[in-house]
């Protein structure tokens, strides 16, 4: 079986924490890793025999996956990727991933696709659901994971199971439903007849692609020219296809839902209860997370007073709530978040409002990951911009200049290398140096174990990330 984790989205309910350029799947709960390391996790001990997982993600996030694969993966599992050039929904995702399968492995090998940023704490009914759902795949059958209902949620569509019609253990798929009103939510729980969408499949690939290639002909030929002309790298610890944006935006943007499972007579639903929520919203995040004896659900630190049924989420500061309750509470160093806890689905209109605004907030985060290390912008203001730059071991940015701004760099820890114009030169803690605007150069950190930690002033008429020309780049932006 080679699991396939599709991650897509950016998590706009979910703001301030998740941003475009730092989407859901990297948010961090309480036991201190991420919604992907889980889901990695999760992915990689279903049984010993899984040896590689798939990803398909977008480009640009690439190298911050792969540093977060690498920090928890013990067993040393292939990491495979397809990189989106943009996203154009789950359909598309899906198909490269069965065609990849399909080339690299076999056509009878089993697919498990599974959301990035999904939340699963019965990890033992989890394990037993997916290995049931192999079995029913192995009939021939596309196998969904119909969450047994534990309320009438509107937030969630609904899988019609056909009871007269078992499969394995499970049964054949009458329908699919969109999100309900209240009242017919209601009326599916009582019925008993009807699952969540969980948005987890399982199938073989060859099941899958015949299927495909039967309801979305067209999306297969158009997903196949591009797989075939798409920039591929192999290493030792995986393989990455680089998918062709001129060939790529020709795939019909639909979800695989539409495109493939409310089209197929092949469909079958496991109803299962493996303590499963999509963290949609800071409501369902406050929901998973323990409580405290007034039923305050508490990520980082925080002094309560008289306050009740809350979520006090803190990335850094100390938060005190006084006399407060019902209320959903999210502090970032750049962005407050202040919710009534059950209107938490509309914090998705304040993220519109900021992208429109082209505000920074609905982008990126004041500490920005790149492939190198991390930056955080400290203060700037019209003419300087002051960041803490940390450079990974044995990386190094790239080979750059810069029209429109000078830097001034000193080494806080560890040992810079520096290349300027012509010049290598050797930095250590509490030295510096000064880059004019239009001069070549690199910074560099040859340590194996270290981190290089310097505070760079930038000072200009405009201080842009776009004002910048490579000259050479070891992870192949332009």
């Amino acid at each position: 079986m080679i699991p396939v984790i599709i991650s897509g989205g950016s998590g706009s309910r979910l703001w301030p924490v998740s941003r475009q350029a730092d989407p859901k799947p990297f948010l961090k709960l309480s036991d201190g890793k991420s919604l992907l390391q889980n889901t990695f996790s999760r992915s990689a001990t279903l049984t010993e025999s899984i040896t590689s997982i798939l990803t398909v993600t977008n480009e640009k996030l690439h190298f911050r996956m792969n540093n977060e694969y690498q920090q928890i993966n013990d067993k040393s599992i292939r990491c495979d990727f397809i990189l989106e050039p943009f996203g154009r929904n789950t359909a598309p995702a899906v198909l490269a991933a069965a065609i990849f399968a399909k080339e690299n492995y076999t056509e009878d090998e089993i697919i498990l696709v599974l959301p990035a940023d999904h939340l699963i704490t019965d990890l033992d009914a989890f394990n037993s659901t997916v290995a049931k759902a192999v079995e029913m795949a192995k009939l021939g059958y596309l196998v969904t994971f119909g969450i047994n209902p534990e309320y009438p949620e509107t937030g969630y569509g609904y899988i019609e199971a056909d009871t007269a019609t078992q499969i394995g253990s499970g049964f054949a798929v009458k329908r699919f439903v969109e999100k309900p009103n209240l009242e017919l939510a209601t009326q599916y729980v009582e019925s008993g007849d009807y699952q969540w969408n969980s948005g987890m499949f399982c199938g073989q690939v060859k099941t899958f692609l015949a299927e495909f290639e039967k309801n979305s002909p067209k999306l297969v030929r158009d997903v196949h020219k591009c797989l075939s002309n798409s920039v591929v790298n192999d290493s030792d610890t995986g393989k990455s296809v680089k998918l062709n944006p001129e060939l790529f935006i020709n795939a019909e943007n639909i979800s695989v839902d539409y495109a493939l499972f409310e089209r197929t007579a092949k469909a079958a639903v496991i109803p299962c209860s493996i303590g499963w929520s999509d963290i949609g919203s800071w409501l369902s995040i406050a929901q998973t997370l323990p409580k405290d004896a007034n039923g305050n659900a508490i990520i980082g630190e925080s002094i309560l007073h008289n306050t009740k049924d809350c979520l006090v989420y803190s990335t850094n500061r100390i938060i005190a709530g006084v006399d407060i309750a019902d209320l959903v509470v999210v502090d970032t160093p750049d962005a407050l978040l202040v919710a009534n806890k059950n209107q938490t689905q509309d914090v998705k209109h304040i993220f519109e409002q900021l992208k429109k605004m082209q505000h920074s907030t609905s982008e990126l985060h004041q500490t920005v990951h790149r492939p190198w290390g991390t930056y955080t912008t400290l203060e700037e203001g019209p003419f300087y911009k002051i960041k803490r730059i940390e450079v990974k071991p044995g990386h190094a940015l790239s080979a750059q200049s810069h029209a429109k701004r000078s830097e001034h760099w000193v080494v806080v820890d560890g040992e810079a290398t520096v290349l300027h114009k012509d010049k290598v030169v050797r930095l250590l803690a509490n030295e510096s140096t000064f880059i004019p605007a239009g001069d070549k150069h690199r910074l560099m950190n040859a340590s194996e174990d270290e981190t290089l930690v310097i505070i760079e002033v930038q000072c200009g008429n405009y201080l842009g990330e776009d004002d910048i020309v490579r000259y050479d780049d070891m992870y192949g932006r332009e």
